[in-house]
């Protein structure tokens, strides 16, 4: 049996599905409560260019972090290694909570680093999209689909938000605004056909 492959998008040394394009996404904090930063086997992947700046801003949000957040970051540090031998944000030991987060009046789980206008990790920005770095320059942009964001997938069905428009900020302050721009002509021919 043969397995059909969808279209590649290649805008410079960059190659993105089809998926980010095509798929409606439009995160629904209320339906979700941000258990992204709960859930999982490992920390958010980081590029080695990240821990050196959350630390660096560490003293800007550490206070918004819970205190078992703090703990694990004053043992682990600013990052972990996961069991692939990627560099990922601490975890809470004993649980899948990101070291970073914090839990707000309602309950739902918020990102410290971000509450305090600070840079999260790019991963939390680009999510669902996920980077892959390629051995020299390249790297592919692929949309991951996990079942806690079923809601977020709904609701961007409703809204008619597809995943590279809910995410033209992040997108365009990692990868820049030629290549946005080269993005959405691309979605619109593929949309077209």
């Amino acid at each position: 049996m043969t397995q059909a492959f969808g279209t590649i998008i290649q805008i410079g040394d960059i190659l993105v599905s089809e998926d980010v394009v095509l798929e409606f996404f439009a995160c629904d904090y209320a339906a979700c409560k941000g258990i992204c930063c709960v859930e999982g086997d490992a920390g958010a992947p980081m590029d080695e260019s990240e821990p050196p700046v959350l630390e660096r801003d560490y003293p800007r949000y550490c206070s918004r972090m819970t205190e078992a957040g703090r703990e694990a970051v004053s043992l682990n540090g600013f990052f972990e290694i996961d069991r692939e031998g990627d560099i990922v944000t601490p975890l809470i030991p004993g649980s899948g909570m990101c070291a970073y987060a914090f839990r707000n009046e309602e309950g739902g789980c918020m990102c410290a680093i971000e509450r305090c206008g600070c840079t999260k990790p790019r991963s939390c920005s680009l999510y669902p999209v996920r980077v892959t770095k390629f051995k020299g320059d390249g790297m592919a942009l692929n949309l991951h689909k996990w079942d806690i964001c079923k809601k977020a997938f709904e609701k961007g069905r409703r809204e008619g938000i597809r995943a590279y428009q809910f995410l033209k900020k992040p997108l365009t302050d990692v990868f820049g605004e030629e290549f946005y721009e080269a993005l959405c002509a691309a979605a619109d021919a593929i949309c077209r056909e």
